[in-house]
């Protein structure tokens, strides 16, 4: 017994180190045991409608797709998975959607009793990876180290008040649908949770098709994976300043600025692009030509939910498409991608230079140029793995490049659209786009805390000398 104990407590110590010394490479640890975990519950017979083993590949590529709250799925969700099944998605997306980095603090609280200094940077940085910079950084701009706390309070509690509050607002539509009341009581917080964690899956085998033309049921469905995309420190900000957007911080005045122009500028282009598709707007009245246009602008962000079939829009939709999900959503959001803060800062530093201006500037705040370098490595990540994942599934499959690059970016951007690929690969791709998911979730954020984390200073300067470049 004194054995036992003593092995347990160096077990213990061994996690409570390693949350203060390496809360970064913990968390990674906890993500990957989570998806481990989860591809052995969805592998048991318990878990299929049928009662059989569901195969390794799809046990595991639907562990990732859920914890990753990606969307993506080799077998149909609806009609596969039993009851204990449909709970095991509900509770994975829940899990994910607080972010590893997130989830990773309060494991890490829960063992040590309290933060420790790294650990609090690491949380900081999910919300903003530049926290971890050793030099002066604008505490208006994010989350202060004190606040830690409250940030994570606000997560757990803005998660259960939004989506409850949104389960509440589908009930009425489920019933009017014609779904049994006791079947509504579980499919309203269902589609509630997969809004908001910009997931994407349904409960039901029809989809969003019986709720075509519920226009309260899928506006309601935006509002979550709205609130979803912006990011908790977002709404973190708005609950502290309420309306008062002149003291919001620069974080969400770019994420909330930039993520509506996308919405409506996704809206209009995809009904300039499919008005006439007979297969997709082109049946529709101007009405809901236009109301599925904006939809499907919504849902490219990050949320996944689809009323048409993707695989019959215009070349040039799904090219917009993807353009719009390697975006993404707001930095510590629910939603994936390179994030909106990310093209923000891009932007603004191609404005800045268009006019010689000294540095990058914004509703009277100067965005320090190692801003720029993590935006800059974020992007150069996303389209290398993006590049070398589109290689290798064309590769094993020769299908149609499109449809692989649709369905590549749709997973690293963890949006769960697909063109109808992902649902017949071969397992050898299986993997490879479930390697894409992960890393997509998670590497961005780990990568920008360790560029950001990386700056030293230098006390020389070497000779100038400049290539030619353009």
């Amino acid at each position: 017994m004194g054995r036992l104990r003593a092995v347990g407590h160096a077990f213990l110590e061994f996690f409570r180190d390693l949350t203060q010394r390496s809360p970064a490479r913990f968390a990674i640890l906890i993500f990957l045991s989570l998806i481990l975990l989860f591809t052995g519950l969805f592998s048991l017979p318990i878990a299929a409608a049928d009662g059989r083993v569901t195969p390794f590949a799809d046990a595991f590529f639907t562990a990732v797709s859920t914890i990753c709250v990606t969307g993506l799925a080799t077998v149909d969700m609806a009609t596969h998975w039993s009851p204990f099944g449909h709970v095991l998605v509900f509770v994975g997306v829940q899990i994910g959607a607080l972010g590893v980095l997130t989830l990773a603090s309060i494991l890490g609280l829960v063992i040590s009793r309290r933060l420790g200094l790294r650990a609090k940077l690491i949380a900081a940085s999910d919300s903003n990876p530049l926290r971890t910079h050793a030099g002066p950084v604008n505490e208006g701009q994010t989350v202060q180290l004190g606040q830690i706390g409250s940030l994570l309070a606000t997560v757990a509690l803005s998660t259960l008040v939004i989506e409850g509050i949104i389960a509440i607002l589908l009930f009425p539509g489920l019933i009017v649908a014609g779904v049994p009341w006791h079947a509504a009581l579980w499919e309203a917080p269902f589609y509630a949770a997969m809004s908001f964690t910009n997931t994407g899956f349904t409960p039901n085998a029809e989809g969003l098709e019986p709720f075509r033309h519920d226009y309260f049921f899928l506006t309601v469905l935006m509002a979550g994976v709205f609130l979803g995309s912006i990011g908790f420190p977002v709404i973190y900000t708005v609950l502290r300043q309420r309306w008062r957007v002149r003291r919001w911080s620069l974080h969400a005045k770019l994420t909330v600025i930039t993520t509506v122009s996308l919405f409506f500028l996704g809206g209009v282009v995809f009904l300039v692009l499919e008005y006439d598709n007979l297969l997709t707007l082109g049946r529709e009245d101007a009405w809901d030509t236009t109301f599925q246009a904006f939809f499907l602008s919504a849902m490219t962000r990050s949320g996944g939910f689809s009323i048409l079939d993707v695989g019959e829009l215009n070349q040039s939709s799904l090219l917009v498409a993807c353009m719009l999900m390697f975006v993404g959503g707001g930095s510590a959001s629910t939603a994936g991608g390179i994030k909106v803060t990310t093209l923000a800062v891009i932007a603004l530093a191609v404005v800045s230079e268009a006019k010689g201006r000294a540095s990058n500037q914004v509703f009277g705040r100067r965005i320090p140029s190692d801003v720029l370098r993590v935006a800059l490595s974020v992007v150069a990540w996303g389209a290398t793995i993006v590049a070398i994942s589109t290689i290798i599934i064309t590769q094993i499959t020769k299908a149609d490049l499109g449809d692989v690059l649709f369905d590549v970016i749709s997973g690293f951007a963890t949006v769960g659209l697909s063109t109808g690929l992902t649902a017949t690969l071969p397992d050898p791709a299986i993997y490879v786009l479930a390697v894409t998911i992960v890393m997509g979730r998670v590497g961005t954020v780990t990568l920008a805390a360790a560029v950001a984390a990386s700056t030293r200073s230098q006390l020389y300067s070497l000779p100038v000398e400049r290539p030619i470049v353009g």
